[in-house]
Formats: structure tokens, C-alpha cells, sequence
């Protein structure tokens, strides 16, 4: 079972700046590889949207409400995808949950896993 953590939400004020971090790890066996990395988030009274992917070769995408102010990489060696948030904005606030398209492991591949979510608040 691979489990997704993020971290790196929290209050910060409209034009302000924030990294949110993904790690991925499993409870028995090794991560070999990871396809699609994505970034999602979720408004209080509003469907689950993504923010932006990253595939395993490095190819970004990007809702265009974040293009141009949010920035996604990835570190493979670490497992991990990251999500460079500048020039936020109110409407930017919500839950962001990191998600993994598929991961390969020593013990088989596990699809769409999903992290808990980490609070992001944008606010003067």
C-alpha cells in the first residue's frame, strides 16, 4: 500500500507565496518507480479540480487558473512531487491533495493513490 504525505499548507496573505511538498512511501517492499504526479484541490462547496501534473519524463500541465503562478517538480530519487504556489490569490484557498497516477513497487503496482490533503488559506 503506498501512502502519500503532504505538507506545507497553512495562512499566508493574498500575493504571498507557499511550497507545498508530497512524499511517498510503502509499508513493506520498495518504490521502483512513479508515472504521473498531480496536483488536485478542493474549495469548501466545490468539486475535487487538478492544479497541475507532472508526468515521469518531466512533461508539466497546468489548470489555467494557476498557469504562469504555480510550479510543479518532482524529485524521483526522493519519491517526492512539490507545488511552488506564488502570486496566491482568496480563490486559491482550499485543500490540495497530492495524487500518484501509478506506482510501481517490488511488490506490484498500486494505482491512483491519494494523500489526506493539506489546508492551504489565503487571506489578508
Amino acid at each position: 500500500q503506498v501512502q502519500l504525505v503532504e505538507s506545507g499548507g497553512g495562512l499566508v496573505q493574498p500575493g504571498g507565496s507557499l511550497t507545498l511538498s508530497c512524499a511517498a512511501s510503502v509499508s513493506s517492499g520498495v518504490i521502483i518507480g512513479i508515472d504521473t504526479m498531480r496536483w488536485y484541490r478542493q474549495a469548501p462547496g466545490k468539486q475535487r479540480e487538478m492544479v497541475a501534473a507532472i508526468t515521469s519524463g518531466g512533461v508539466t500541465d497546468y489548470a489555467a487558473s494557476v498557469k504562469g503562478r504555480f510550479d510543479i517538480s518532482r524529485d524521483n530519487p526522493k519519491k517526492m512531487v512539490y507545488l511552488q504556489m506564488n502570486n496566491l490569490k482568496t480563490e486559491d484557498t482550499a485543500v490540495y491533495y497530492c495524487r500518484f497516477d501509478r506506482t510501481v513497487t517490488s511488490r506490484g503496482p498500486q494505482y491512483d493513490s491519494w494523500g489526506q490533503g493539506t489546508q492551504v488559506t489565503v487571506s489578508s
